[in-house]
């Protein structure tokens, strides 16, 4: 099978879980990895090149899903407008770019880790996810785990991901930092923005942002 891998620091505690389950499990000998930015995920996903991935939401809604996702509960750091005065897209994402659309956020999406680079260099920002919850009251959920086939694989990765304790072990934090240019301790504050369970209050966010994404 091919699973969808990207590679931005959001999903980093997802990664170290599946290194110890693909080691540990039956699948490990089919599982692939194809690694891109969202919007070419989604792409690959939908024209059944990859099998998994963490889908953008806003092209996930018609596929299967398990109870796993990139959810903020307030603000989330990666994920900002930078205003000025004309409107710019990420290429890099699908969600985002219909978020700001919905908020009304005028200027340049910026996502992933290069986002938080930005974030981190306390230059002017709208945090989008952070706008979200300050209007709707809600968690915004940014990515689905979305399958194609074998179900059971995919919910038993969602109940051991969601019942373990992910210690990102050193060497790994250290190569991230050194990959994105971003210290280990302000990734390790960044993770504690990024929620995983697509719980009952993420569903409802998750509704909200599809009626939204109608209007807008």
């Amino acid at each position: 099978m091919v699973f969808g891998k990207i590679e931005y620091l959001n999903l980093l505690p997802f990664h170290v879980f599946m290194k110890r389950f693909t080691r540990t499990a039956q699948e490990s000998m089919s599982m692939h990895y194809y690694r891109d930015v969202p919007a070419k995920t989604n792409k690959k996903f939908i024209s059944h090149r990859v099998d998994a991935a963490f889908i953008s939401s806003i092209k996930a809604k018609n596929h299967k899903h398990v109870n796993l996702g990139i959810i903020a509960k307030k603000e989330v750091l990666s994920v900002l407008v930078v205003p000025h005065i004309n409107n710019v897209n990420d290429t890099a994402s699908e969600t985002s770019n219909v978020l700001a659309k919905i908020l009304n956020a005028q200027g340049e999406v910026l996502i992933g880790d290069k986002a938080l680079r930005y974030y981190l260099q306390n230059k002017p920002h709208i945090d989008l996810a952070k706008m979200w919850n300050e209007k709707y009251n809600l968690p915004f959920v940014f990515a689905l785990l979305c399958y194609h086939k074998d179900k059971k694989i995919y919910k038993k990765i969602e109940k051991n991901f969601l019942k373990s304790r992910i210690k990102i072990p050193r060497y790994i934090l250290n190569e991230a930092s050194t990959r994105t240019e971003i210290s280990q301790k302000n990734i390790l504050n960044y993770l504690k923005h990024i929620s995983y369970r697509l719980d009952t209050k993420a569903k409802k966010g998750l509704a909200k942002f599809y009626k939204e994404a109608l209007k807008a």
